[in-house]
């Protein structure tokens, strides 16, 4: 008796619960396939960083390629540990980590310094050691992020990726000749097409593969376009694993690290957005210790990654709307991404295969991608209470708040320097604004009206005396139908209908 108590025990595990969405196994060919969806999804966003950054540099060809390499090894390393997790690190969701976009900005102006690209590598270093100090009091906040601010984040995110989705259509680099050509935005318009085309197909198995089959059809159709180049592929190494310092050693520059920091700050603000959003997608629980497990591992990943030659790691929104797109929940396929990016880092020859993609292809289907995030977020917001309170406030200033650097980019260049890198981001903006409205609103309760809803400003519901005169003792209505006291129908007249005259006996005849 007592081993079987013993075999017992030791197959039920005292945290064993409900199955979660994200523990979801799926076979290993369609797990494969799903990853590489996620990897061609957010491959031209995790290689701009490097090209633009090694580029202000003055790296040569060679050496922006080295950094490229690095970025996709640590992306992909960065990715398996939040995905499968280990003790106190990692979210154990579907999300994607890479080099993060917020601190190009930043970034360039520190290597355009006296320091250099060492210390860019630095900054990275000392900042992202500091936010993983901090990360688990970001983790304490959860409270002050209901479904009014949620919703907020999530609908902004893809608000603001919709004009990277634009660019991308255009041909993605403004200084070339076809930039913004009908041919680039046609390739981008018959891609998108492609996409719709399929999802509308009754195989699920197609439909949710939608987003990888029209980039593929798309390249081919690029490719009979004259429009795709893969001439560069077998130029370079087939096989190269990055060097740690191949840059040499890091500097440490106080004034790159404050903003190297401030920077990390955003990037902490916009991963836990990631978190709810991907969250709230996959219907899964996420509290305070997932979230600090998630902010943790992205520290972790953005300080190994100056050692590798790249720089800090974030989690990537676009990637969460190929969650909701494609209803692949399962954390194990974005590990399978993951695995794929560090492969394409050790080979850079099957990195160049996928940088062949075009751009107007990844922005075709970028368009459903990004408006399928805010789509999630206005779904989100649908079930938001906006009566007797200030609710629609907060959605509509935050919401705005949040789109004035996209709609106005310069709009903050002449503000401070640490001002302007955390709201030139409009996904930290509107976070930052929707958590302030409803710390003020909502949980500093004082001085609130109690009629201060806009929908308490409406009037009062009411019945004419006139569309009374019809009615007898006994009427009463009843599944939208108007019944007498002896419970039969009384037929009801659409407005501007002529009553039947007086003798006419039978039913009304059929309108």
């Amino acid at each position: 008796m007592k081993s079987q108590r013993a075999t017992k025990s030791s197959t039920a595990s005292p945290s064993a619960g409900p199955p979660r969405p994200e523990d979801e196994r799926l076979p290993l060919g369609r797990t494969f396939a799903y990853g590489l969806q996620h990897v061609l999804t957010m491959y031209g966003g995790i290689i701009a960083p490097p090209l633009i950054i090694g580029t202000a540099a003055g790296l040569e060809q060679s050496e922006i390629g080295l950094l490229v390499a690095a970025c996709l090894f640590i992306g992909g390393a960065a990715t398996i540990l939040q995905t499968i997790g280990v003790p106190f690190l990692g979210a154990q969701l579907p999300l994607v980590q890479g080099t993060s976009f917020a601190s190009v900005a930043t970034l360039v102006a520190i290597v355009n310094g006296e320091g250099g690209i060492q210390a860019a590598f630095g900054a990275v270093l000392a900042a992202a050691l500091i936010g993983l100090g901090i990360a688990p009091f970001f983790a304490k906040i959860i409270r002050f992020f209901p479904p009014v601010v949620t919703g907020i984040v999530i609908t902004t995110i893809g608000l603001t990726l919709m004009p990277v989705a634009a660019n991308w259509a255009m041909g993605g680099n403004a200084k070339a000749p076809d930039y913004g050509s009908t041919s680039n935005i046609g390739l981008a318009a018959a891609t998108l097409a492609i996409v719709l085309l399929l999802s509308k197909v009754g195989n699920a198995a197609i439909s949710r593969l939608s987003i990888l089959l029209a980039i593929v059809l798309g390249t081919v159709l690029a490719v009979f376009l004259g429009k795709a180049d893969f001439s560069g592929v077998s130029e370079g190494p087939v096989v190269a694993f990055p060097t740690p310092f191949a840059f040499g050693l890091p500097t440490f520059e106080l004034a790159a690290i404050i903003s190297m920091t401030i920077v990390v700050l955003v990037i902490l603000t916009e991963t836990t957005a990631d978190i709810l959003a991907v969250g709230e997608i996959a219907g899964t629980k996420v509290d305070s210790k997932r979230i600090a497990n998630g902010l943790r591992a992205d520290m972790l990943s953005s300080a190994v990654a100056p050692v590798f030659n790249t720089f800090t790691q974030s989690a990537f929104a676009q990637n969460v709307g190929l969650v909701a797109i494609t209803g692949i929940k399962s954390r194990f396929v974005v590990s399978a991404g993951g695995l794929i990016l560090v492969i394409l880092g050790v080979l850079p020859i099957l990195g160049r295969v996928v940088t062949a993609v075009p751009t107007p292809v990844l922005g075709g289907a970028g368009v459903v991608l990004f408006g399928t995030v805010a789509a999630s977020g206005i779904r989100t917001l649908a079930k938001v209470d906006y009566k007797d309170n200030m609710n629609l406030i907060i959605v509509a200033t935050s919401i705005g708040f949040g789109m004035i650097p996209i709609a106005a980019p310069a709009f903050y260049d002449n503000f401070p320097a640490w001002f302007g890198t955390i709201f030139h981001s409009g996904i930290s903006s509107a976070a930052v604004m929707a958590v302030l409205l409803n710390l003020l609103f909502n949980e500093l309760k004082a001085g609130n009206r109690k009629d201060s809803s806009v929908f308490a400003a409406g009037p009062a519901r009411m019945v004419r005396e006139d569309e009374l005169s019809g009615l007898e003792d006994g009427d009463y209505f009843q599944g939208g139908k108007l019944i007498n006291r002896d419970g039969e129908e009384v037929p009801i007249l659409p407005a501007g209908a002529l009553a039947p005259a007086p003798e006419q006996d039978g039913p009304l005849p059929p309108r």
